[in-house]
């Protein structure tokens, strides 16, 4: 593999776990456009215990998980607190308070940014990757991926039927917060370098999209909008400058044309009939019993 293929390919893998992050606490109806802020502390935890000794990017990346995990955890009952666009405010300037933490701190290197010593190779982040995306379809198709699509869909029906509502949401968040930082830390041990101007604003605006845009009602919808993302632009290249343009409209388009995303439960549910039909009881089975 080239070194231009495998960074192109990093850069899938780590953006693949990313929108998983923000995908989690979407798919039970919060926006989180704090993103930058999470990944930001997996990467700087990952990158200053390596500095401190933790020489096995293994041990460092468990221990950056769990941090940014206890964070959003603690994020999530403040956060939890508003509702709609003041939700969003709240997490993007959550993010703004840890790129500015970062940037004013000498310790994490401020403006100059942090070297990694510990470098993890590519088949690292693809086995991480295809493990994160894996568990995200298990829990999505479990009793509480079910409660969070219904939280999403109605809050006040789902408390009603007994989900614990703030429960899921904290639980989402923290969910979120250790992907995220798994995210971090595979970008600092790949790249080996890290510096907060990297984790800004844009980069938790461009996460959102790829969740928005390649759908929230399903696993499938961040999968395919970080493949859209990160190869489309890239194979656009050769457009100049003008790539941006064409990229923008495209998404523009995109937006008007299917707003609820790329993949929805609708369009899942026509390209797998036969698994469809299973999860659906069998119109013959009433008059079956009835016969008998």
């Amino acid at each position: 593999m080239s070194g231009y293929l495998s960074g192109i390919v990093a850069i899938l893998c780590i953006n693949l776990i990313f929108a998983y992050a923000i995908f989690i606490t979407a798919a039970a109806g919060q926006l989180n456009l704090g993103g930058a802020g999470f990944q930001a502390i997996g990467a700087y935890a990952a990158a200053s215990l390596s500095n401190a000794g933790w020489t096995a990017g293994w041990a460092t990346i468990p221990a950056a998980m769990a941090i940014t995990a206890f964070v959003g955890f603690l994020i999530s009952f403040p956060v939890l607190r508003t509702r709609g666009v003041y939700m969003v405010l709240a997490t993007f300037a959550f993010g703004e308070v840890v790129s500015g933490i970062l940037l004013q701190t000498s310790v994490f290197g401020g403006a100059m940014g942090m070297v990694v010593p510990d470098y993890l190779p590519i088949s690292a982040l693809i086995v991480s990757a295809i493990a994160a995306t894996l568990l995200v379809f298990f829990v999505m198709a479990t009793r509480f991926g079910l409660a969070i699509r219904a939280i999403h869909d109605d809050d006040a029906v789902a408390t009603v039927m007994g989900v614990n509502v703030r429960g899921a949401q904290v639980a989402v968040f923290t969910f979120g917060g250790a992907l995220a930082g798994l995210s971090g830390a595979l970008y600092a041990h790949h790249f080996s370098f890290i510096e907060a101007q990297y984790f800004d604003s844009t980069l938790s605006i461009f996460v959102l999209l790829f969740v928005l845009i390649g759908g929230t009602q399903t696993a499938w919808g961040p999968l395919a909008g970080s493949l859209f993302f990160t190869i489309v632009p890239e194979a656009m290249r050769i457009g100049g400058s003008w790539r941006f343009v064409v990229f923008g409209a495209a998404i523009v388009l995109m937006m008007a044309v299917r707003p609820e995303g790329m993949i929805t439960r609708s369009l899942v549910a026509r390209l797998t009939p036969r698994l469809a039909r299973r999860s659906r009881p069998s119109a013959a089975a009433p008059e079956e019993r009835h016969a008998r």
